[in-house]
């Protein structure tokens, strides 16, 4: 990883961010008359689509989870449309990312539902739901064979001015800290920086969630404001830093995958001919295979050669009790609306399949 993975994408950056709301107020007009691509193929008289993109990650994980897609989004586009992507935080708080792409602020996400605080009943399943998922491959079926398409299609339909798109699989929720976790009491007391279903659910045994900006996390953990990261797997904590000061990693997983999407303002959408709302639909599906080969291959290897972290435990009988407790979790969820119900009634049947089907699906 070079120094350059922490370089803006465009000139854009460099402006701050109140700057790019008080441009963004009065229209993308000179941006697109400013661009340096080739002539479009269509749009002659009035320059290419230009679209600002924000993702949940930060620059150095960004250039994995998601610039590999743009760039080759805007290649593909040759010149009809582009893509301007923006990290963590640097035009609008993670927080508020709903917000800013319903308002047009912004025209394309990529996070999970929970973290950009959508305001639909299914949002608490985005990022980590405990023991939703065993391997990574478990999320896209999910999707694809047992409903989760529709019923996030559903529940994004009644919602103004956005578009959910697709989602797809990350990588395995571990906990992280600078001092070690060997039972369940260890984590009483230890402030985390995590997303937000997995910090409630883990909050019963103790664990403090903490919600800081993404780019500030290493420093929280320098100084002391945090204790520990509990937001991503082996492949994200090394790639990162974080593994440079969070000295164990616990190897009890709370889930097997992090749900994320893609969004797009409904407004912007619109203006996109079909050919380019199938390419960049395309270079989605792209980018989740991408992230499902690096993150399984990236997870077994460090775990394996990882020189940076010590690997503890919480003993099987004890942990078993955590699994035992994600059930009432999974129930309390379930009676929020009937739409939650419907989607753990899924992973209830899901998991049973699996579980019935054996090795290699379950061990």
């Amino acid at each position: 990883m070079t120094d350059d993975t922490n370089k803006p994408d465009n000139a854009e950056h460099s402006t701050g961010r109140r700057s790019f709301l008080r441009k963004a107020a009065v229209g993308g007009a000179a941006v697109a008359a400013g661009s340096t691509l080739g002539a479009p193929y269509i749009n002659a008289q009035s320059g290419p689509i230009r679209w600002r993109l924000q993702t949940y990650s930060g620059a150095p994980l960004g250039a994995h989870v998601i610039k590999p897609q743009i760039e080759a989004f805007n290649k593909a586009a040759n010149g009809e449309m582009v893509i301007d992507l923006y990290y963590a935080d640097q035009l609008v708080p993670t927080s508020e990312l709903f917000r800013a792409l319903q308002n047009g602020t912004i025209d394309a996400v990529q996070s999970d539902d929970a973290s950009m605080a959508s305001p639909v009943d299914i949002a608490v399943f985005g990022g980590y739901f405990p023991f939703a998922t065993r391997y990574s491959l478990d999320l896209p079926v999910l999707f694809q064979q047992y409903g989760l398409n529709e019923i996030w299609a559903e529940a994004y339909g009644e919602v103004k001015g956005v578009e959910w798109l697709s989602a797809g699989a990350w990588d395995p929720l571990h906990i992280f800290t600078k001092e070690p976790i060997r039972s369940l009491a260890d984590m009483k007391g230890k402030r985390v920086f995590g997303v937000p279903t997995a910090g409630k659910f883990l909050s019963r045994y103790g664990l403090i969630p903490v919600t800081v900006p993404w780019d500030n996390v290493e420093v929280a953990l320098q100084t002391g404001e945090l204790d520990g990261v509990a937001w991503c797997g082996f492949t994200e904590a090394y790639e990162v830093g974080w593994a440079d000061i969070c000295k164990y990693a616990l190897s009890n997983n709370v889930t097997g995958a992090w749900c994320g999407s893609y969004f797009a303002n409904s407004e912007s959408w619109a203006k996109v001919p079909p050919h380019l709302q199938q390419l960049f639909r395309s270079t989605i599906d792209q980018s989740h295979y991408y992230r499902q080969v690096w993150y399984w291959g990236g997870e077994a290897k460090l775990r394996v050669e990882g020189k940076k972290m010590e690997l503890t435990s919480i003993p099987q009988a004890e942990w078993n009790q955590v699994i035992k407790d994600a059930e009432g979790f999974w129930d309390e969820i379930a009676a929020t609306s009937p739409r939650a119900g419907r989607v753990v009634k899924i992973f209830k049947e899901y998991s049973a399949i699996m579980e019935k089907a054996g090795v290699p699906y379950r061990y």
